[in-house]
């Protein structure tokens, strides 16, 4: 049981991963050509996204496309779509059975369609009555008012094949897209893995944040790093993490004008990572000391709060003439344990703060959970009522969304909670309804009146707790009431000569703005290495407090692929997860190669990194 691998076993592996891989790209390609004349073409709309995804097999919700293209996004390049394509699996039949046969208990084969129209257009990724009558509609599967859902599972696979299958017939009877696969370069041979499409900044970020200025690439498992032509090495060693103080608050801001507050880091579900973004106002220039930090939850304190160890960041960037054109002006490079910082002195004027986490430690876990803790309880009379640790929870989600931490709820804090558990908004009419039913001061939501929202909740639900467990995942609690995929944290704001105000403006993915500055942070303070042999290729390597960054730049009229290898590293855990890879990187572009920090903070950790041309 404890044998090594033997090389025959290693190479079998590898070729067979080459094998998916090259299957896979081969389909993002055939799917892409068959709605664009080129891979260079860029999608221009929500619609061509839609379209072009059908083609790939998958079925996209609307809400699906607008989690990839948000308000800030303009386009989406080919290596963007196939990192769509990585994250959108497409369903099985087994994983539909399944989902239909949670709803059919009686396990007849059939969902009667007032049923199947109430959930449709009530739970989840709510659809409208038109799209859900349009599936009962169909004489296949249409028996009598119920829905034969085998039926319609089989036609929903095997139609997504034949999109597939045509787009890779189409590409097989044209030579002329086998070409382009590297943009300006003439042929790919030699290249046996295609790249691993990971998110562009404008999908983005896992916290991998890469600056494009045209197409990036990606992480794969390379066959070899003996191909490469040429290559640098970059090691650093840091010691144990020790209690010395980098102090971040002078003693003289005691006197100084304050703002503070809330928000959180959520990991969707294709390991995503989204945040509320900031504007800052300053009336006048003034010397300022902003700093971020995991926010300590009261209900929380006694038990494992993994997000506590999740590093944080902000970066300041100046709004100009558009909100389009924004410049980097610093970011959060102090220390002090697990609180980032930054002291400088701005001007007056409009500033956006962008909060950032690499992803090394907010990511998707495999924890086994025992049992599914109980939400809801009968009391001797029959009434429903929450349980003392749904309560607890509940109480430590309304002050993540109390983002003034006034102990009040106003129907704009109430709207982030509601965007990110239902997709919805709340109108000012339904928030009248709110304050006629539960307590509220001065129009703002009490903890009491949030507590009493969900307990109605559950009532609506005769105890069924489905609904409060969506709102719970999509928070980023487990099954065992653990917040184990969000982070909540607080900025605090001082200001020397005048009172600075913070506003919550979104709660949104990064985006390509995030993405240049994290890499013009990186440029701009690290150290920079060409790679050997080759004067266009440079490596950027920062350290910033408990973290390293390294940046790639490709200052060639051609794709490039860099192959990483950090297999002489100890101690050290990086944000794609993987200890070797390769990421493609657009002509004249810049993108994040990975962050790597320690996995054991309290021993010392080498990071050694290998870049290598392929």
């Amino acid at each position: 049981g404890n044998q090594k691998a033997t090389p025959a076993g290693n190479s079998q592996g590898k070729k067979s991963q080459h094998a998916e891989e090259a299957v896979f790209y081969t389909n993002c390609r055939a799917a892409y050509l068959t709605v664009f004349k080129s891979s260079l073409e860029n999608i221009k709309s929500k619609e061509q996204l839609s379209l072009v995804l059908q083609q790939a097999g998958r079925n996209p919700s609307q809400k699906t496309i607008n989690k990839y293209w948000t308000s800030q996004t303009t386009s989406l390049n080919f290596d963007d779509f196939c990192a769509i394509l990585r994250k959108e699996k497409p369903a099985t039949k087994e994983e539909l059975l399944e989902a239909f046969g949670k709803i059919d208990t009686d396990k007849a084969g059939y969902i009667l369609h007032d049923e199947l129209c109430k959930i449709l257009t009530t739970r989840g990724d709510k659809m409208t009555w038109e799209e859900v009558t349009s599936i009962t509609k169909q004489a296949d599967f249409n028996c009598s008012g119920k829905l034969d859902y085998k039926k319609f599972c089989e036609l929903y696979v095997s139609s997504s094949e034949q999109c597939r299958r045509a787009a890779r017939d189409r590409l097989d009877s044209d030579p002329r897209p086998r070409q382009r696969r590297f943009g300006n370069q003439s042929s790919s041979e030699g290249i046996l893995t295609p790249p691993e499409a990971e998110p562009s900044p404008r999908l983005s970020s896992r916290a991998e944040h890469k600056l494009l200025q045209g197409d990036s690439r990606a992480p794969s498992r390379p066959s070899s790093a003996q191909s490469s032509k040429a290559s640098t090495s970059t090691t650093v060693t840091v010691g144990a993490s020790r209690s010395t103080k980098l102090i971040i608050e002078p003693d003289t801001m005691k006197e100084w004008q304050s703002a503070q507050s809330r928000g959180c880091f959520y990991l969707e579900e294709d390991g995503e990572i989204i945040s509320h973004k900031y504007r800052l106002h300053l009336a006048q220039r003034s010397a300022l000391c902003i700093t971020i930090q995991p926010f300590h939850l009261p209900q929380a304190r006694g038990k494992s709060c993994r997000w506590l160890s999740v590093d944080t960041a902000l970066f300041i960037l100046k709004e100009n003439e558009t909100q389009e054109n924004l410049q980097l002006v610093s970011f959060t490079e102090l220390q002090n344990k697990e609180v980032f910082g930054w002291r400088g002195e701005l001007g007056a004027g409009v500033y956006w703060l962008l909060p950032f986490t690499t992803g090394c430690r907010l990511r998707k876990g495999k924890t086994q959970i025992t049992g599914e803790a109980k939400l809801v309880w009968r009391d001797g009379d029959g009434e429903l009522a929450l349980t003392e640790e749904f309560r607890a929870a509940l109480l430590d989600v309304f002050e993540t969304i109390d983002l003034d931490g006034n102990g009040l709820l106003s129907l704009e804090e109430y709207n982030f909670f509601e965007l990110r558990t239902s997709g919805e908004k709340c109108d000012q009419e339904a928030w009248a309804v709110c304050k006629e039913n539960f307590e509220m001061k001065k129009n703002e939501l009490t903890r009491q009146g949030f507590l009493d929202l969900n307990l109605m909740e559950a009532n609506d639900q005769n105890g069924d707790p489905w609904d409060l467990w969506v709102t719970l995942l999509s928070l980023g609690y487990n099954k065992a009431l653990e917040m184990t995929e969000a982070c909540p944290f607080v900025i605090d704001i001082c200001a020397e000569r005048c009172k600075p105000r913070i506003k919550a403006i979104s709660l949104e993915a990064g985006g390509s703005q995030l993405s240049r500055a994290v890499c013009s942070s990186v440029v701009d303070k690290g150290e920079a290495k060409a790679l050997d042999g080759s004067g266009n290729i440079f490596i950027y390597t920062h350290r910033s407090g408990s973290r390293i960054s390294s940046v790639i730049e490709n200052k060639s009229e051609n794709k490039v692929i860099i192959h990483v290898n950090n297999e002489q590293s100890k101690n050290c855990l990086n944000n794609r997860g993987l200890t070797v890879f390769a990421v493609e990187v657009a002509p004249k572009s810049m993108m994040v190669s990975q962050h790597v920090m320690a996995l054991n903070e309290q021993e010392e950790w080498i990071y050694s990194c290998v870049h290598s041309l392929v």
